[in-house]
């Protein structure tokens, strides 16, 4: 709490109404309590049975004890009337919809929203939890683990062109290196070339998937991937002797990193590899805890991410999941999903955009609270608090309430076996009877002893592991252990083939001149067929092509000759 002594606070209200959180939480829980579990159907058919039929069991009652016993039409009448007044429909109906509504209750008190009631049996079924990595298994706040220059460049160097640069994105990452440089930092950057300003940039440039371009102090700086980065200083320099020194460098550097579950991002500058700046977005602190609860609970935990595969392997390792999926895109996870669900019922955890086709795909999809609009509207079951505890909680609550309503159902069922026939005077030859007071009393008890059996819901301690039992019918794996050893096989195959059939063509072009000309020649390279990317460079008069297939010389000389450049040469 904030307490102010003295002035004034200017307070704006974002959300009012039924837009507040409170009042879409309260909207979420209503309409969970308003909607149907499959279970609900078993007590619907037996309600639909079970009325006519104790209305026919009461009329033969009543004629039995006046044809065939010869009683009184006053204790013939009691008789059908005890029976009419014991039987229960009304337990039946109870049993789902009370045990729904408290489990539903009991969830939004621990952070933990069911949309529905299916969801909220069925989330206890689960055989298989996919987590996304970034947000959901880790903090999603990136931070800054080691800075590695290169021979001739000091870190505070490093650290202010690399801030300069990070400074324009958006991107979680650059932030990392933002807040270091300008916090732990900022004292030694200042020293080297003064604090960083936006002012001091100019022609920036964000290339989606591959890193950031632009001048700073009139040097042209890139940053990002190791692919990008590769491909911007071979086309400057081309492939020299000190340059396949410092690649062998590199690699020992990146594969160490990568081993660590550090995301390295390399910076360079006028044709010369700066150095590493490696990032880490730590897990969470109850990661290994959620894991090994549902792994206990005989729950198959996979992780997807687009993550490189040494740097997820190492993530997983750390948080005690034994499958990883790496390099998957968004359409690839909604894939791996759609495999996933022919193995068992399947949940898939996340919290961003990307996780939205995914989520939804999955038998249950399960957003993390503090993730996108998006990732909470295309889930089952939202986590408000963002833990990654709270899946396995959001299970045990499912399971309880799902045993709960198999009890209410059971009593329901067994109070009325049991008294309609003593109601019927099956006893009466041991002198026990039932009148229609007792009956109605009885009748009361029934039901009382149904909501009663589901409010035990609000004791239940849905965040302990000590009763934890696995399932009947776990999923089952390969001989490996894991789910997906063939579609990462696959995966893997179809990248080799991809790397063998993808090269690359240095082109010496004369005659551009500025940046335009850079653009030019790179946008009628790329329109080309098998022309993966281009890196241009008017400075060095160069254009390295990556390519997909194999485009001829000729093909590649003629469309930039057609812009009026010369092209002296192509190796």
């Amino acid at each position: 709490a904030t307490l102010n002594q003295s002035g004034f606070l200017r307070c704006q209200a974002t959300r009012v109404g039924e837009d507040t959180s409170l009042s879409q939480v309260i909207q979420m829980v209503s309409d969970a309590a308003a909607t149907k579990a499959p279970i609900a159907k078993i007590a619907d058919t037996i309600s639909g049975v079970f009325v006519p039929a104790v209305i026919a069991i009461a009329i033969a009652v009543t004629l039995i004890w006046l044809f065939v016993v010869k009683a009184p039409v006053g204790t013939a009448l009691a008789r059908g009337i005890s029976v009419l007044v014991v039987s229960c429909p009304c337990a039946l109906g109870l049993a789902t919809p009370v045990a729904i509504m408290v489990g539903n209750g009991m969830g939004a008190r621990h952070g933990i929203l069911f949309k529905t009631a299916e969801s909220l049996q069925e989330t206890g079924n689960v055989q298989i939890v996919a987590l996304d990595k970034t947000g959901t298994i880790t903090s999603g706040q990136p931070v800054v683990t080691e800075v590695i220059p290169m021979e001739g460049v000091s870190e505070e160097a490093l650290l202010y062109l690399a801030g300069s640069l990070e400074a324009q994105s958006e991107h979680p990452l650059a932030k990392a290196i933002v807040d270091y440089t300008n916090g732990e930092k900022a004292e030694a950057v200042r020293g080297c070339a003064g604090s960083v300003k936006s002012s001091e940039i100019r022609d920036f440039k964000a290339l989606p998937g591959n890193g950031l371009s632009a001048v700073i102090d009139g040097k042209r700086i890139v940053g990002g991937n190791q692919k990008f980065i590769l491909t911007q200083l071979t086309a400057q320099r081309g492939r020299s002797g000190d340059m396949v020194k410092w690649l062998k460098h590199l690699a020992e550097i990146t594969d160490r990193l990568a081993q660590e579950g550090k995301t390295p991002l390399y910076f360079a500058g006028d044709g010369q590899l700066l150095g590493i700046i490696a990032v880490a977005d730590p897990i969470k602190e109850d990661s290994a805890q959620a894991v090994k609860e549902l792994q206990n609970m005989g729950i198959h935990v996979v992780m997807l991410t687009g993550d490189n595969e040494k740097t997820a392997e190492a993530i997983g390792k750390q948080a005690g999941v034994s499958e990883v999926v790496a390099g998957v895109l968004p359409e690839g996870k909604e894939e791996v999903i759609r495999r996933l669900r022919e193995k068992g019922k399947t949940a898939m955890v996340g919290d961003g955009i990307n996780d939205a086709p995914a989520l939804t795909r999955a038998d249950i999809g399960i957003a993390i609270g503090a993730g996108t609009d998006v990732a909470i509207d295309a889930a089952d079951v939202v986590l408000m608090n963002s833990r990654l505890t709270d899946v396995s909680a959001a299970v045990r609550l499912s399971r309880k309430t799902y045993k709960t309503i198999l009890w209410g159902l059971f009593w329901a069922l067994i109070y009325n076996s049991i008294l309609i026939p003593v109601a019927a005077g099956a006893l009466s030859p041991l002198g026990i009877t039932m009148d229609p007071m007792l009956g109605a009393l009885a009748m009361s008890l029934s039901s009382f002893c149904v909501v009663t059996n589901a409010l035990r819901l609000n004791s239940f301690n849905m965040r302990s592991a000590q009763k934890d039992v696995k399932l009947r019918n776990p999923v089952q794996t390969d001989a490996d252990g894991k789910l997906l050893s063939q579609y990462n096989e696959e995966r893997r195959a179809a990248e080799r083939s991809r790397k063998e059939k993808t090269m690359t063509k240095t082109m010496k072009i004369e005659g551009m001149m500025c940046e335009h000309c850079e653009a030019t020649v790179k946008k009628v390279l790329e329109k080309i067929d098998g022309v993966d990317s281009a890196a241009v460079s008017y400075k060095e008069g160069t254009a390295v092509v990556t390519l997909s297939a194999d485009v001829a010389d000729e093909k590649l000389k003629e469309a930039v000759e057609d812009r009026d450049y010369k092209v002296i040469s192509i190796a």
